[in-house]
């Protein structure tokens, strides 16, 4: 009895080992990184945009963008989108270019303009047109007003830095 405990000692701790490097190679995440965020005139609550990056360093050809709640006016909670709202308001289409490592998004919310996901040095960064320059966006605010059931968008301000000077940037338009 006492020869059987070492000889499956062996096995058990190889099997362990194996299952331990498996998860661990199955388990790497995707890491997400910051793009841009849209405020809006409602409440603090905001929708924080990232690139989903996998263990190579490259956009995530499945879903290069994530985009979600960050309930500030309630703690600070985590949430999804609902379909309405990915549908029809802060939504969007991202399209994955594998050769080029960049996604294109189309947004729900009429911004008038195409996001793309770059990378800038260890980064990616959401970049698009700001008052006719090239510029990597930081957030988007848009002020709107309930109108009976529906909502009206009564502007839009798009702010960034110009991807070629770092200056600020900022462009107010009416959709």
């Amino acid at each position: 009895m006492k020869q059987l405990i070492p000889n499956l000692a062996t096995p058990l701790t190889l099997m362990l080992a194996l299952f331990l490097a498996s998860t661990a190679i199955c388990g790497e995440s995707l890491v997400r990184q910051p793009l841009f965020k849209i405020e809006r005139s409602k409440n603090a609550n905001i929708i924080q945009y990232d690139a989903q990056v996998g263990p190579d360093g490259k956009l995530d050809a499945e879903t290069p963008v994530v985009a979600y709640w960050i309930r500030l006016a309630d703690n600070g909670e985590i949430r999804k989108l609902s379909w309405i709202q990915r549908t029809f308001a802060f939504g969007f289409h991202a399209h994955y270019d594998p050769v080029a490592d960049t996604a294109s998004m189309d947004m729900a919310v009429d911004i008038d303009r195409t996001i793309a996901v770059v990378r800038d040095g260890d980064v990616y960064r959401a970049k698009t047109t700001i008052d006719g320059a090239p510029s990597y966006l930081d957030r988007i605010y848009i002020e709107a007003h309930k109108h009976g059931l529906l909502i009206k968008v009564e502007f839009v301000d798009i702010y960034g830095k110009d991807v070629q000077t770092g200056e600020e940037r900022h462009e107010h338009f009416v959709p």
